[in-house]
């Protein structure tokens, strides 16, 4: 049979299959499917068959092969969790954070998001494409093919639907598949200041609606986030965003427990998100919610590391509970501008206490999950995209073990090699 590539002669071939087509949770979370002198043979840019090199070379004629030369295929980094896109930086608070400041404080005084939010609402569409291109430009460079991107930098309803549009025109123009993420809800702007339900009331009444019209326009999916946290949404107050967006079409996502437990975790699965992001200070009953819903906890280890803070998605917790755990980035100007999920990998082993094969699992399998997108990425089975990483190395153990350095060597995606 006439096959588009053959990719063979892989020291290891890390399949990282799903569970009857669900994420690795609990127990299971780290299998890998391992293959030695494993082969890929692709088709139309979708895995055909994996298998061993011998076999896979004496069933199908390929119109490119691509030798590994005794290094490790694993499946392309999906980042589940980033803040892209953003205009300017924020180096100066981190100086004043290594001064004492603490991170809401700065943002009580006028900085952090708000911040951010004065510079995305004065660019333009084109200036934000520009700015986050190079973004993602270091993103696919150390492996990641597909990630989520959320607004939250406009905090009114002409700058959130820009920053939608931003994320349309960034998706167009590079190879990373973006998956958006609708936040109006990640601050209370200065404006509203001291009137945060006038504000929620300003979300649900204007902004999810035209949020659901873009949506309709565009026949584009739109998840809904909110950051439930103190200084930012209350329980009640993200109830009732999450609940209309949910009457919209949305999809659910949450932010919770980043500093302190308020149950967002526990509400996340009830009303079925699809992931409850940061979980720092996760409630006991909130974990165990997780291990009875569907919902996927998504650890983001960089932030905590770029805070200098002690504590870590709990993630040992989680996993003996029969949650379902994925890693992301969280790149974000503030607290932790990472494009690498090679480091968060490194972090998730150090501090989050996972091995080298639940991390990549969590990075790749559980990270589509958690943006819908199981089914199509994530891992190496058949009739999956062929999203595809040829490390520098022969062992996916080196994963997680370095960091600070590149291990990708060639990324492929859909089939084509696109670095």
């Amino acid at each position: 049979m006439r096959i588009d590539l053959l990719i063979h002669s892989a020291a290891q071939l890390c399949v990282m299959p799903s569970v009857d087509g669900k994420p690795q949770r609990g127990a299971a979370l780290g299998e890998l499917g391992l293959i030695e002198d494993g082969a890929v043979a692709v088709v139309n840019g979708r895995i055909l068959e994996t298998g061993k090199t011998a076999d896979l070379r004496a069933r199908y004629r390929a119109d490119e092969e691509i030798d590994a030369n005794s290094r490790c295929l694993i499946p392309g980094f999906v980042d589940p969790h980033t803040h892209l896109p953003w205009a300017g930086d924020r180096a100066g608070e981190f100086e004043q954070r290594l001064a004492g400041a603490a991170y809401m404080e700065i943002m009580d005084a006028g900085g952090g998001i708000m911040s951010t939010v004065r510079e995305v609402r004065r660019a333009t569409i084109d200036e934000l494409v520009e700015a986050n291109l190079p973004r993602l430009e270091h993103m696919l460079r150390y492996g990641t093919t597909s990630a989520e991107c959320k607004t939250g930098y406009g905090l009114n309803t002409a700058a959130e639907i820009k920053q939608l549009d931003a994320i349309r025109a960034l998706d167009e123009r590079q190879p990373i598949e973006l998956t958006p993420t609708f936040l109006p809800a990640h601050a209370v702007p200065q404006e509203f200041d001291g009137r945060s339900d006038e504000y929620v009331d300003l979300i649900i009444n204007e902004t999810l609606p035209a949020g659901a019209k873009w949506m309709a326009e565009h026949d584009q999916p739109l998840f809904c986030d909110v950051f439930c946290e103190i200084g930012a949404f209350d329980i009640a107050q993200t109830r009732r965003i999450l609940q209309k967006a949910a009457d919209l079409g949305f999809a659910l996502k949450v932010h919770a427990d980043e500093f302190e437990g308020l149950g967002g975790t526990k509400l996340a699965v009830e009303l079925g998100a699809i992931s409850a992001d940061h979980l720092v200070c996760t409630p006991d009953e909130d974990i165990a919610a997780l291990g009875a819903g569907d919902t996927i906890a998504v650890g983001l280890p960089g932030t905590p590391f770029g805070l200098a803070h002690s504590e870590y998605t709990p993630a040992r917790q989680i996993l003996a509970a029969n949650g379902t755990l994925a890693l992301a980035t969280d790149c974000n100007p503030g607290t932790t501008w990472n494009e690498s999920m090679q480091m968060v990998i490194a972090l998730g082993c150090r501090y989050m206490g996972l091995t080298q094969a639940q991390a990549l699992a969590a990075a790749t399998l559980n990270a589509a999950y958690a943006i819908g997108r199981g089914d199509e990425i994530g891992s190496l089975e058949a009739g999956k995209q062929a999203d595809i990483l040829i490390l520098s190395v022969p062992d996916y153990r080196q994963l997680g073990y370095r960091y600070g350095t590149n291990l990708v060597e060639t990324i492929i995606k859909k089939g084509k090699t696109v670095s």
